[in-house]
């Protein structure tokens, strides 16, 4: 084995105005949850599966990006969080959808995975379930930050479903959603600015690979929608070969299949990790706008995107440690 890797990130397609002082705490925020996982990998017998649990639930935790606490707002000025995770090793997944009280969605579907006979529970299913598991709960309230409060007034007023939920108040107008031209989601026009789903993808020292995705989803979406972080194959996938977690568009991320194309390219092209990444990125998205982080079962760590950035850190064994934003 060529030892353990692992990689996080915290959404793709940056806007290219963001203030310099939210990029740093972005930064800071990614070295802290990869160094999480560095020092559970390092330090403990922790396998691949553990980890990205630990470090999903760090990211939730923190209300910067786009998972748990901080979670972007429906039409009702509601959350409904949703999230998968993948154990690579018997192709074992679990996944939630439509949560509104459970703080760590990540640590439920693990749940679904190891404690139930299903792969997928949602809205009052899953809630349901996280009450006879003893997971905690918090009121709606806890996941609505002012930012977000904020962002979903802007919505309303431009009438539009966004991904730009990031945007400061202050020189709103200087930002991508006013300066850029919409692009197209299922051939409706969209403003993109970032999604920010957070996500791990690890390799253990054994060659076991997982994945794990989170997410609020889209800025004033209506009720019930879903994206693609809790659709094993499209946000999350981990298999023998390798392990991928997608941000962006999410549409797209499902009409290509995204993270599962990775470990079929890999199998049937035979192509290495960063070809496979780069490949599907190219070919698979069509006009969709989309990122993601990967390891492979012999320690690679790869990432790729086709928008201006993606919040993301990666680390391996041999000692290689990146955060960054931009290409």
């Amino acid at each position: 084995m060529a030892g353990w890797a692992i990689a996080v990130h915290g959404g793709a397609g940056v806007d290219p105005n963001l203030p310099t002082e939210r990029q740093e705490e972005a930064k800071q925020l990614l070295t802290r949850c990869l160094n999480l996982g560095i020092d559970a990998l390092r330090n403990s017998s922790m396998a691949a599966i553990d980890v990205v649990e630990l470090v999903v639930r760090e990211l939730e935790t923190d209300p910067l990006f786009n998972s748990g606490r901080g979670s972007a707002l429906t039409e009702n000025g509601t959350v409904e969080m949703e999230a998968s995770i993948m154990d690579g090793d018997g192709r074992r997944c679990g996944a939630v959808s439509g949560l509104t009280t459970v703080k760590n969605p990540i640590s439920l579907a693990r749940l679904v995975m190891d404690k139930s006979p299903h792969s997928y529970l949602a809205f009052s299913g899953a809630e349901k379930f996280a009450k006879e598991m003893g997971v905690e709960t918090v009121e709606n309230d806890y996941f609505i930050t002012e930012d977000n409060v904020g962002m979903l007034k802007l919505a309303k007023e431009a009438d539009s479903i966004v991904f730009d939920y990031r945007i400061p108040n202050i020189g709103y107008e200087s930002c991508g959603t006013g300066v850029q031209s919409p692009i197209h989601m299922n051939g409706l026009p969209i403003s993109i600015y970032a999604p920010e789903t957070v996500g791990c993808v690890v390799v253990d020292s054994q060659g076991r690979c997982a994945a794990a995705t989170s997410t609020g989803g889209l800025l004033n979406k209506r009720m019930g929608r879903i994206g693609d972080s809790p659709l094993i194959g499209a946000g999350t996938y981990a298999g023998e070969l390798c392990g991928v977690s997608c941000t962006g568009e999410g549409e797209a991320i499902i009409r290509g299949t995204l993270a599962r194309e990775v470990g079929a390219v890999m199998e049937y092209k035979g192509l290495g990790l960063q070809d496979a990444v780069d490949f599907v990125i190219k070919e698979r998205l069509d006009d969709g706008k989309a990122g993601m982080i990967a390891v492979s079962s012999t320690g690679e760590v790869a990432y790729g995107f086709n928008c201006v950035g993606m919040f993301r850190g990666c680390a391996t064994e041999n000692g290689f440690m990146e955060v960054g934003i931009w290409e």
